[in-house]
């Protein structure tokens, strides 16, 4: 192949492995980033005119070095909510219409919203709330969920330019918590410069809902009861031991390429189903009752129940007893 084809090819193969990245989930693109970084395609640019000429091994490698460390830059970069456009001149933007950058606590009409300087979020709890749901969403963060609150909800997070957000409404009797990154299509290399640890209140029934693409999530949910949990990411680890169920406990579980464990009391009823393409099941202490599907020992008898529904790529499944 000549020198003058690598580049252009090189840039090709980068955008389209962008794209296809971005849209399974496994990175998350600040496409503001382009903006803030467009000086960069000059240098590139300029890197190329300067040694169109040279065909030489180490122009070529200097060459394929700045256009890869160019799109790095460009696609992993986390640079908050200010751009630079030309020197001294900047603005801020955001990604969502409510969002209150500004303030360090903020309450909104309709939707409570309570954050603090430190990184720190709470929902007050009320006696009269039996139900709730929590909806969690963002990628390239550390979840983790294994202590109990007074308060319906709390979490302190570790991150960059206030980039969680607490949203709580009533949905008929359901208390509703939505816990969310505000500008959440970025992606670190850092795994420890997102994260999120979680408490919950034990005395309502929860639904927990989790949407996320590169994630490591710790959930120890034995002290909880819980009636839904669904989780569904892209490239990630997911940890979740379950307490007794209730009447019916539901679990679904979709991945791409994942590694998932969930632990379960050794005398529960559970039954697994699965539909999961190339994955590796393990399910120690279940029987297979068909293809899809495996059971505990006197599932079909048993009052209270845990069901997992588990979907996903090319990933490694275990459910284990304890």
């Amino acid at each position: 192949m000549r020198n003058d084809k690598i580049i252009p090819g090189l840039v090709l193969v980068l955008i389209g492995a962008a794209f296809l990245l971005n849209n399974f989930g496994y990175i998350h693109f600040h496409w503001i980033n382009i903006l803030h970084l467009w000086p960069l395609f000059l240098v590139m640019a300029g890197i190329n005119l300067v040694f169109a000429h040279n065909r030489t091994a180490w122009a070529t490698i200097l060459k394929i070095a700045v256009i890869v460390g160019g799109f790095a830059l460009i696609l992993f970069g986390d640079f908050g909510n200010r751009l630079n456009f030309w020197p001294h001149f900047n603005y801020s933007y955001h990604n969502d219409d409510n969002d209150n950058d500004d303030d360090d606590d903020s309450d909104s009409t309709g939707n409570a919203v309570k954050m603090h300087a430190n990184g720190s979020f709470d929902a007050p709890y009320n006696a009269d709330v039996k139900f709730a749901r929590l909806n969690i969403s963002g990628g390239g963060t550390t979840y983790t969920l294994n202590e109990v609150t007074g308060q319906l909800f709390e979490a302190t997070t570790n991150g960059s330019n206030n980039r969680y957000e607490l949203l709580q409404h009533q949905d008929d009797s359901t208390s509703v918590l939505d816990f969310r990154m505000r500008n959440h299509h970025g992606f670190n290399f850092d795994s420890e410069k997102n994260a999120a640890t979680i408490r919950l209140n034990p005395n309502p029934e929860w639904k927990i809902d989790v949407e996320t693409g590169a994630t490591d999530l710790n959930f120890d949910l034995s002290k909880f009861k819980i009636r839904e949990l669904k989780i569904s990411g892209g490239a990630a680890s997911f940890k979740v031991k379950m307490g007794q169920p209730l009447a019916l406990t539901d679990i679904d579980i979709s991945t791409g390429v994942s590694s998932v464990e969930i632990d379960i009391p050794q005398n529960a009823a559970c039954s697994v189903e699965t539909d999961s393409g190339l994955s590796s099941n393990n399910f120690d202490g279940f029987n297979k009752t068909d293809d899809n599907t495996f059971e505990t020992p006197g599932y079909s008898a048993a009052r209270n129940k845990i069901h997992i529904h588990i979907s996903g790529g090319l990933s490694d499944f275990k459910v284990r007893r304890y």
